[in-house]
């Protein structure tokens, strides 16, 4: 019952009904909604139909199955992309995510998927594209510093010494951290380290950032 609560105030809402009025339906007070509402408890199962009922959906959308469901498919493709990665096979992760990016066009996670599985098969330009575009749009902290890390690679390979740099210089302090990379990029590095510190920062230990 994770979407609960909010849902119930977000279809309360959207029949412009009031908690009091919700309460005379269901024959109990106007307190127990606002609890319900507010997360501090969750009405009886029994009380489900009859609340579905009352803002004309079901009872799947009221407890949030959609965004569950939702939620699985979308990590169902991060584990399969990774399966095929760690085999090494990039053609089958690539096609695995570009799929996925025809229904979640503007979701982060997938864009930087594919911009990993592309920076890991050496088309840097559009991987560096691609990790742009979905760093500005994440808000996974542990998957932008790692796509950060990965990126001042990219653009060492795309032959932007000075941005990569820049980036590497606005690292934080952690394993894909200033400290480490800096001095790789300003030491200078051939084209085949640079792939092997992309891989190495993508695929990690095996902890998925998706």
């Amino acid at each position: 019952m994770l979407y609960l609560s909010e849902n119930l105030k977000k279809y309360r809402i959207k029949k412009n009904l009031t908690q009091e009025e919700v309460a005379e339906y269901l024959g109990i007070t106007p307190q127990s909604v606002s609890k319900w509402e507010r997360g501090e408890c969750y009405p009886d199962i029994t009380f489900l139909p009859a609340l579905a009922n009352i803002f004309e959906t079901s009872v799947d959308l009221l407890i949030g199955m959609d965004v569950i469901r939702a939620e699985e498919t979308r990590y169902n493709i991060h584990k399969t992309a990774a399966a095929f990665q760690r085999k090494g096979d990039y053609d089958s992760a690539e096609k695995v995510y570009r799929d996925a990016l025809l229904i979640y066009p503007n979701k982060p996670g997938m864009i930087l998927g594919l911009a990993g599985v592309l920076a890991l098969k050496g088309k840097s330009e559009e991987a560096a594209e691609l990790t742009e575009r979905g760093l500005h749009l994440s808000v996974n902290e542990k998957q932008k510093a790692t796509m950060r890390a990965a990126l001042c690679f990219l653009y060492l390979k795309c032959g932007k010494k000075e941005k990569a740099a820049a980036l590497a210089s606005s690292l934080p302090h952690t394993r894909e951290s200033r400290e480490v990379i800096k001095p790789l990029i300003d030491g200078g590095l051939t084209l085949e380290d640079a792939d092997e510190n992309i891989k190495n920062i993508i695929l990690g230990d095996g902890k998925e950032i998706w």
